[in-house]
């Protein structure tokens, strides 16, 4: 007797989703962008305490709930950033990690994010 699994509750699966999004592929450019701001050493940003925190978690935050919702309606604009297989319910979490870190575009992404978060970070330790 063949079964079928059943899909995710939708909840659960816009959960999944928006942490992916958030995780995997806000908070790395949201954490070289604020690198960026403390090596040029905006008063604004680089003087309050937990500023860099909070800019991070607010923009990681709003880029996992909008990612979702606008890259299937404007394609061209999100190309770079609009992964499908992240919404997919039929797919456990780990099988969407799995899969998502398979593709030779995640591995680059990821790469050029662990060097650039490396330069800055080298570049924000040295000047102070």
């Amino acid at each position: 007797m063949t079964t079928l699994a059943a899909p995710k509750l939708a909840g659960r699966n816009r959960l999944e989703c928006f942490a992916l999004y958030a995780v995997l592929q806000g908070l790395p450019i949201y954490s070289g962008v604020a690198l960026l701001i403390k090596l040029i050493n905006a008063p604004e940003f680089a003087g309050e305490p937990f500023g860099a925190a909070i800019i991070i978690a607010t923009l990681t935050t709003f880029h996992g709930l909008v990612t979702p919702w606008l890259g299937p309606k404007f394609p061209h604009f999100f190309r770079h950033n609009f992964e499908p297989l992240f919404a997919d319910p039929t797919l456990s979490f780990s099988e969407k990690v799995s899969r998502w870190l398979a593709q030779p575009k995640a591995a680059l992404q990821l790469l050029s994010n662990a060097l650039l978060l490396s330069v800055l970070a080298i570049g924000v330790a040295s000047i102070g």
